[in-house]
């Protein structure tokens, strides 16, 4: 989303990734459309999952590690490079930034879109932490001081994340750091309009189709349980319309395709509304959920129980210009910036009102907000071009 301007703002830049060849992930061709053709691309291999997995390493990261290493060195060595960008949720490979860093003196920073190493599920049931906790904790553990210690800057989504790593070493709490959230990438939305004939329809055309897409896990319970409630006291007091609603909920799991456990099913069966709840664990490409938020009637975002949760996913569900109900944690840094937006429907799950879902679900019933106005100032406050703005001149910050 940032690759089309930079070089409008002073950086002309070079990405490094992993052969897609090495990756069990969904793979999406039609991203590559919204990659300008001029960007120059460095692939590295990873070794293959079919053995390493045996070991319990399927990380992608881990696996494409000594591959990276290699592969910057010679770019490195080749030609000058003002500074080293980590924008990766596989944050094993961060790690590498401290050795280049003493090897060429190459400045690096790291884009923290999710925490790294967190204490988040410690206090969770087993049923409720992702796969191979037990290992990923005592790994992240090791590895994040290593490349934190040594950054020098940190982007992140959330404040709460900078100040969190800030605490946790204060060798770096003087060292440059900001909060840019992904942006509103319009073309991405005009991509999945040309294309969507290639994509399967998961809705059902007949009834009224309220759709969230993102992992599901009981840290959203909080959060979808009052919509299951007023669903559940709406099919009895006005059967008329909340008969024809239809929640879904899609890919909800992490888990490889066929493997994923429903978390959000079994809620919806507590309070005897699963009926009207669609769960598909599997996880879809990018531009068929840009497709499905296209086609739905209506769109749900919930948030996490975890304050510092702030949800990216919303610019692609406000491009959709489609009616949206959000509900997050009060503390969420995302209920500001909806609020900033206009969008009428956003709460926190502590004071939420029966009243205030049954205003939104009746208006979907009756057609009243079917097409969403939202602040101007706002959209270009958000859009991907600014925050590319705001990326530049924070590298300029660094470098300097």
């Amino acid at each position: 989303m940032s690759l089309p301007y930079f070089a409008d703002h002073g950086w002309n830049a070079e990405a490094v990734m992993v052969d897609e060849r090495y990756t069990d992930m969904n793979k999406d061709a039609l991203l590559l459309q919204s990659v300008p053709s001029n960007i120059k691309i460095h692939k590295v291999k990873a070794l293959g999952k079919n053995w390493t997995s045996k070991l319990g390493l399927g990380s992608i990261a881990l696996r494409s590690l000594w591959f990276y290493k290699q592969k910057v060195n010679r770019l490195l060595k080749a030609k000058k490079y003002d500074l080293i960008y980590f924008s990766t949720t596989q944050f094993p490979v961060c790690i590498l930034g401290a050795y280049w860093k003493k090897k060429f003196g190459i400045p690096y920073i790291i884009d923290m879109q999710d925490p790294w190493h967190s204490d988040y599920y410690m206090d969770k049931p087993k049923a409720q932490r992702p796969p191979k906790y037990w290992f990923a904790y005592r790994l992240n553990k090791y590895l994040e001081p290593v490349a934190i210690k040594n950054a020098d800057g940190l982007i992140s989504v959330s404040v709460d994340y900078i100040d969190d790593l800030k605490n946790r070493y204060p060798v770096i709490k003087n060292i440059p750091a900001a909060t840019i959230t992904f942006g509103a990438f319009e073309p991405d939305m005009q991509i999945a309009e040309e294309n969507h004939a290639s994509f399967t329809n998961l809705l059902d055309t007949q009834l009224i189709n309220i759709v969230y897409i993102g992992r599901g896990g009981a840290d959203m319970h909080q959060a979808i349980t009052p919509v299951f409630e007023a669903l559940k006291k709406g099919l009895i007091d006005n059967k008329r319309v909340f008969e024809r609603l239809k929640l879904y909920f899609i890919g909800t799991s992490y888990a490889p395709a066929g493997q994923g456990k429903p978390g959000i099913l079994p809620l919806a069966k507590q309070y005897g509304v699963e009926e009207h709840v669609i769960e598909i664990t599997d996880r879809i490409s990018y531009y068929h959920t840009l497709f499905t938020l296209q086609q739905a009637d209506a769109l749900f975002i919930p948030g996490s129980d975890d304050p510092k949760y702030t949800a990216s996913k919303i610019y692609p569900y406000m491009l959709t210009k489609k009616p949206l109900l959000a509900i997050f944690n009060a503390a969420s840094s995302a209920i500001k910036i909806l609020n900033e937006y206009g969008v009428k429907h956003v709460y926190d799950y502590d004071h939420i009102k029966q009243a205030d879902l049954n205003d939104f679900f009746t208006g979907l019933s009756s057609g009243d907000n079917n097409t969403q106005q939202y602040n101007q100032e706002a959209i270009n406050k958000y859009s991907a071009s600014q925050m590319t703005i705001n990326q530049c001149h924070f590298f300029d910050k660094v470098v300097k």
